[in-house]
């Protein structure tokens, strides 16, 4: 029986170092729709100054690349290089876990799109952000 994509997902989240630092949880995922959800827990690592307990922008740029390639892993399953990344920071994270949602605009021959929703545990969309992915199939 082939593997189901979310327990390759959780492998490959609980395999990686970098990902096992930061913590990133699996929430939910469609296979079909190219659609995960993440959550990561807020760690004082995270935090952007001594004090403030607001999230540093870079762990949030993480989880959003993260989370983008993962939808497109959902899809296609296998490991996907970003090309191109881009994230708007609409207003500082204090104090909270961080939600992110990603779901597949296009998975092409060459390249795929994703659009990612970055929200705090109120629901408040604290950052967006738009990942290009080799889709190309692995050379030998």
């Amino acid at each position: 029986m082939p593997e189901d994509i979310a327990d390759k997902i959780r492998r490959y989240l609980s395999s990686g170092a970098f990902q096992k630092f930061l913590g990133i949880e699996l929430v939910s995922c469609d296979a079909q729709a190219g659609a995960v959800e993440m959550r990561l827990p807020w760690k004082a690592e995270f935090e952007r100054g001594p004090g403030t307990k607001q999230w540093h922008g870079g762990p949030m740029a993480a989880l959003i690349d993260i989370v983008g390639d993962f939808a497109l892993i959902a899809m296609l399953g296998r490991a996907l290089p970003t090309i191109n990344l881009r994230i708007d920071y609409l207003r500082p994270a204090i104090d909270t876990d961080l939600f992110a949602s990603a779901r597949t605009l296009r998975a092409g021959k060459s390249v795929g799109f994703v659009d990612i929703e970055l929200k705090d545990k109120t629901g408040r969309v604290v950052a967006v952000g738009r990942g290009a992915y080799s889709t190309l199939p692995p050379q030998p």
